[in-house]
């Protein structure tokens, strides 16, 4: 069992930035493929970039190139630098970790956060 706390969220003018953190419970964090995910009103969950249990990195093509997934095993942490950010990225945004599957499909996740918004404003 895993429990996800996300932080960091809150309010940005567009080209700003913001940290996320995702702490994880229990001992076996390094043992997951830790993922974010977005979700902005009446829309689908979507992906946003996942760094695996072996380092493997992969972001969505909205986000690459400004949004920055890392984890920290000692820490237990994963975080998401995101930099100018604009106000499409606004979302509420979750941390999530599976033991194995599509690292981009949210059904594959097995635990996930509860959730920090972010919002951007023009």
């Amino acid at each position: 069992q895993v429990q996800l706390v996300e932080s960091g969220g809150g309010l940005v003018q567009a080209g700003g930035s913001l940290t996320l953190s995702c702490a994880a419970s229990g001992r076996t964090f390094s043992s997951y493929t830790m993922g974010w995910f977005r979700q902005a009103p009446g829309q689908e969950r979507l992906f946003v970039a996942t760094v695996t249990w072996n380092g493997n990195i992969a972001y969505a093509d909205s986000v690459r190139g400004r949004f920055t997934v890392s984890r920290d095993n000692a820490k237990n942490t994963m975080y998401l630098r995101m930099s100018s950010l604009k106000p499409e990225d606004t979302a509420v945004y979750y941390c999530a970790a599976m033991y194995s599957g599509s690292y981009y499909d949210r059904r594959r996740y097995d635990y996930w956060g509860q959730g920090t918004q972010v919002t951007v404003s023009a």
